[in-house]
């Protein structure tokens, strides 16, 4: 399956892209050159949000993280961990790979435009995932409302489930922080999606939800199943935008 086309939204230019509306500081929101936002993160670093500086900015996954890490561990941790499906339908998110072999993907949020960056590199694999019988998921923290949204902009054909409480991203110790959300790489990589024809989604950013958790959680993803417990890969971003290679995913989900 192709990637799809990039959906075009509207709205501010590119230095506040990392940020909820609650997080972002109006010199930010008011800069219009793109270079401007790796100048000016740098120089408002220690005014932002102390709470979120002292986060602690959580582990760095890869593949050899899942051989390191008992999966009986990272299973135990999200028990009880409940995600949403588009009908609103409550999911524990370990039945996601109970009785199949999944790739999940965990975005930073729904409006994010790194994340329909990731949407599309994992759709353009998709074709292969199911021919060896796997299945593509992809959680955000949000409202049913935004994944539904987000499943009908992007055209992402895998399933998509909301998770309104970070409760998966709390139970995986994803990065969360200030100095995993501003980085020089994110900023440049966020310049170069919009040279692509990529865009945030504002709407979806300003919503409530995404607006008062702050933005600050990163995403990753993990390879899963059939078990609860066979935990194969796991990938955490050390930043946003921190994709997974995805021939380690391949390799992972469809040798």
């Amino acid at each position: 399956m192709a990637a799809h086309a990039p959906h075009a939204v509207a709205g501010p230019r590119l230095p506040a892209l990392l940020l909820t509306p609650a997080a972002t500081p109006p010199s930010l929101r008011r800069a219009r050159c793109p270079r401007g936002y790796l100048v000016n993160q740098r120089r408002r670093m220690r005014h932002l949000l102390p709470a979120a500086a002292a986060a602690k900015p959580g582990a760095i996954g890869s593949a050899a993280e899942a051989a390191e890490a008992p999966a009986e561990g990272l299973a135990r941790s999200l028990q009880g961990v409940e995600v949403f499906d588009l009908s609103g339908k409550a999911v524990p998110v370990v039945e996601l790979w109970r009785d199949r072999k999944a790739v999940v993907a965990f975005a930073r949020h729904f409006g994010c435009v790194l994340c329909r960056k990731r949407a599309d590199l994992l759709a353009a694999k998709q074709d292969a995932m199911e021919a060896a019988g796997v299945s593509l998921v992809l959680i955000g923290p949000g409202t049913v409302e935004q994944a539904k949204a987000f499943s009908d902009q992007t055209k992402f054909k895998g399933e998509v489930y909301a998770d309104p409480d970070y409760s998966s991203y709390r139970a995986l110790e994803f990065a969360n922080g200030l100095f995993s959300t501003f980085t020089p790489s994110a900023g440049l990589k966020i310049i170069q999606l919009y040279r692509e024809g990529y865009r945030q989604d504002w709407e979806l950013s300003f919503e409530k939800n995404t607006r008062t958790k702050g933005g600050w959680y990163q995403g990753g993803l993990l390879v899963a199943g059939p078990g609860i417990n066979n935990i194969s890969y796991i990938h955490k971003d050390k930043e946003a935008g921190d994709d997974p290679e995805m021939e380690d995913v391949l390799k992972a989900c469809c040798s």
